[in-house]
């Protein structure tokens, strides 16, 4: 029986196919040398003490994928806006936020649960996955969103979707790499900026 968004939750047990730990990045996920291919990878909820790790992937991420789309003003408010106290209520509203951490650090973070709204037309929902620009292109976002898919697919959300800024191509490619199908497009405002943006569908339409 699927569980409703609050009830999803990432089952922190090693043993869970979602949660495995790793060392290295296999050939088949990277495509070239990880720089951190000695250190051991893992995939769990995020818990309190990861917010200031949190502010920065979503600072650095924003900065490096919006700059040019997002104009200036914009952008530096919308990442004002990630101080902690928003965190702490994120981690607290009942969607799973994970985290990819590499070492003792935390280089990523994904959250997700059932579908927002009804636009997508999906189960479920990856509402942001981001990566820190040193690690992206090693294999970490696919090992995200693999798990995050995952872990929506035992809780019954197989029908899975993702919004992306209609100008930011190398998202659009990344999702279509996985599989996404590009689907709808729709209007939406940033900080007070018109935007477009289009949904990206996984699983069985």
């Amino acid at each position: 029986m699927a569980r409703s968004g609050a009830d999803l939750a990432f089952l922190a047990t090693e043993s869970n196919e979602n949660l495995r730990v790793f060392r290295g990045l296999s050939a088949g996920d990277v495509g070239e040398t990880a720089p951190m291919s000695t250190r051991t990878t893992s995939i769990r909820r995020a818990r309190e003490g990861d917010i200031g790790s949190l502010s920065r992937v979503y600072d650095e991420a924003w900065r490096e994928a919006y700059r040019g789309i997002i104009p200036g003003v914009a952008l530096e408010r919308m990442i004002a806006g990630r101080g902690w106290p928003w965190w702490r209520s994120a981690l607290h509203r009942g969607r799973p936020v994970a985290v990819v951490e590499t070492g003792d650090t935390v280089v990523g973070y994904a959250s997700y649960g059932r579908a927002r709204s009804r636009a997508l037309g999906t189960d479920g929902e990856i509402d942001e996955l981001y990566l820190l620009p040193e690690y992206q292109g090693v294999g970490l976002g696919r090992r995200l969103f693999r798990a995050v898919r995952n872990d929506l697919v035992d809780y019954g959300l197989g029908r899975l979707g993702v919004w992306s800024l209609e100008d930011n191509l190398r998202a659009g490619a990344f999702y279509e790499s996985l599989g996404g199908r590009r689907g709808p497009v729709v209007p939406d405002r940033i900080a007070g900026v018109a935007l477009s943006k289009v949904g990206y569908l996984f699983g069985k339409s």
